[in-house]
């Protein structure tokens, strides 16, 4: 078991794929970064973690499951988580993808947005977003599956801790985070493609009090990889990047300047010292403190009907056939675009 290492947030900046061939070419220069992270830093930290964000595979650029089945998504493991796989042996790392579109021969017609947790044994976690950003985004949540048997937050048991992923807009739920806790997790691991202005910088720096509040309500080590694409790559939006690590005391330990571009920021896991706390802190101990009996907010289901307020969901009791329609209308009405980009 190793408590003292290095991990780094690396930031990405392609072009969209258009077609799934493309995506080998990505994974050569995701591999590259791997190799300067760990090599790079070698004198000055043990690198034996690398994040990078969601969408570095693939992005949604089509606005139905069926395009993206067609054209982009790819099964797992695939080609290219072997190849991480191979770059995990040969230099002792992990490696937390960046998010593939993922079909499964289980639940056919559904596209996942999803990032693997690969290292020298290979795959040892898929985490499969259950918060699709709507209405933009058309792949399935597991949640919305019936019949959906594999754990939505898995949590991998590692020589360097138990290390729990979620993507972008699963982190504006503080239930999926503190499940991933609640599963063990020491480190969490945001794999996100967070666009601006809801970045790195004031008045509506979500991204950094987030990833902030995430880490001290559940006493964990948060490393966060945010995309780093221009607008030029990844139009309607720019992408502030700000790729940071996070103490379990909210502490941001480094963190990407704002802006688009390739980066890599790295810092200091003590799993020792969390686990310490973890056991030992009387005061501010919301995993010791919590009273989930008064809580009977989820004793009953409110999505897709509504919110326990009371409220309509403005769109509807929405369906996959509903979110494709509606952005479908919303391209017609965009004029000349017939492709859609995240």
């Amino acid at each position: 078991m190793t408590l003292r290492y290095a991990v780094a947030a690396c930031q990405t900046d392609f072009p969209c794929p258009r077609t799934r061939e493309e995506i080998a070419s990505r994974v050569d220069r995701m591999l590259e970064i791997i190799d300067a992270a760990v090599l790079g830093y070698e004198p000055f930290f043990p690198v034996r973690l690398v994040v990078f964000p969601e969408f570095a595979h693939a992005a949604p650029v089509y606005p139905s499951a069926a395009e993206l089945r067609e054209k982009l998504a790819v099964p797992i493991p695939n080609e290219h988580t072997e190849r991480y796989e191979a770059r995990a042996r040969k230099l002792g790392v992990y490696i937390q993808t960046g998010t593939f579109l993922e079909v499964d021969p289980r639940w056919p017609g559904a596209v996942f947005n999803t990032t693997c947790l690969i290292g020298p044994e290979g795959i040892l976690s898929r985490y499969r977003k259950v918060n699709p950003w709507i209405p933009w985004e058309v792949h399935a949540s597991p949640h919305d599956l019936e019949g959906y048997e594999d754990e939505p937050f898995p949590v991998a048991e590692t020589p360097i801790g138990r290390l729990g992923a979620a993507i972008c807009y699963d982190w504006l739920f503080p239930e999926a985070i503190r499940q991933l806790a609640a599963n063990g997790a020491e480190v969490l691991l945001r794999v996100s493609a967070y666009m601006d202005p809801w970045g790195a910088t004031p008045p509506m720096d979500w991204w950094t009090v987030v990833n902030r509040a995430r880490a001290l309500e559940n006493m964990a080590y948060v490393a966060a990889s945010n995309q780093g694409a221009s607008l030029r790559n990844y139009a309607p939006f720019s992408w502030p990047g700000g790729s940071m690590v996070v103490d379990y005391d909210g502490r941001i330990l480094s963190q990407a300047d704002p802006g688009p571009g390739e980066k890599i920021v790295v810092a200091e896991i003590d799993l020792g010292a969390l686990r310490a706390a973890r056991q030992e802190r009387r005061g501010h101990n919301p995993l010791a403190h919590l009273r989930t009996e008064v809580y009977p907010l989820y004793t009953r289901r409110f999505y897709p009907l509504g919110s326990y307020t009371g409220a309509r969901d403005p769109a509807g009791d929405r369906t996959p056939e509903d979110i494709e329609r509606q952005i479908r209308r919303g391209l017609s009405n965009a004029g000349e675009r017939t492709e859609r980009v995240p």
